[in-house]
């Protein structure tokens, strides 16, 4: 028991240290950017999501997968069937085999099919091994990338705004800082260093309904974009919950009514 009690002071101890230590890390607050799904009346603004779904399949997609989101979820976004339809059929899915049971095609290629709208989005590698290959590290699968970010969208939105070409002197002068030039430094990635480099850019991608084509504004746009990827059932689920709080305000009003009714006559 005694052993038992000085290993678990021992563990304590050096966790404590290991989170000082940490805490020094110089970290600045998350950018400043309001979100319309925020709060408990908020919702997702239609335009906003199509306008993400245009920089992720123009930008990002050339690295990153999206593994949880079927092209027909798209309807959400306002695209019709056969918009979706032309949407999928753009990307080939591979074949385990041929009909005739072949591995590979007359020229050596696998077999393969348009995609449909029934399909996941098709990532932009094979596998793990080819994305490692031509990134140098393999790239975060963005399904989910909102939720499993502590800070969640205001995170993911810094974090695509924090990338510098100088590191600033709170870090320089940190212990044990180090400097890599062969990386990308961000203010807001843990140890600073990524394989990614900057992404966001004015006008990197045309908006045909005037919204202005600034970097914020791009950044803002696939966020929110892939917070919806995160969370589809969010505009349904707020709409829910509404109808339940309401209804049990009725119900409420309504069993207080009876209860006075029922012990009107009865004396205290």
């Amino acid at each position: 028991m005694r052993k038992l009690l000085i290993a678990a002071v021992a563990a304590f101890t050096l966790n404590l240290g290991a989170a000082q230590a940490n805490s020094g890390t110089y970290v600045p607050e998350f950018k400043d950017a309001s979100w319309s799904f925020e709060g408990f009346f908020g919702r997702y603004d239609q335009k906003q999501l199509r306008r993400g779904y245009k920089i992720y399949s123009q930008v990002c997609a050339a690295c990153h997968s999206l593994n949880r989101v079927a092209y027909r979820n798209l309807s959400a976004l306002g695209f019709t069937e056969d918009e979706i339809k032309e949407i999928a059929a753009e990307k080939e899915i591979r074949l385990p085999y041929g009909d005739a049971g072949a591995l590979l095609n007359d020229d050596g290629e696998f077999f393969t099919r348009p995609a449909i709208p029934a399909d996941k989005f098709v990532p932009p590698f094979a596998n793990d091994a080819a994305a490692i290959d031509v990134n140098g590290a393999l790239p975060p699968d963005l399904s989910l990338i909102t939720k499993a970010r502590k800070g969640g969208p205001h995170y993911v939105y810094s974090f695509l705004m924090g990338f510098m070409d100088e590191v600033p002197e709170e870090v320089m002068h940190q212990k044990g800082f180090v400097l890599n030039e062969d990386k990308n430094f961000n203010i807001y990635f843990p140890g600073y260093y990524n394989s990614m480099p900057p992404q966001i850019m004015d006008e990197m991608v045309e908006y045909e309904d005037g919204t202005p084509m600034t970097g914020e504004q791009h950044a803002k746009d696939i966020v929110a974009f892939l917070n919806w990827a995160a969370e589809p059932e969010l505009d349904h689920r707020k709409s829910l919950g509404l109808k339940v709080m309401l209804f049990l305000l009725v119900l409420t009003a309504m069993l207080y009514a009876l209860k006075r009714k029922i012990w009107a006559n009865v004396k205290h």
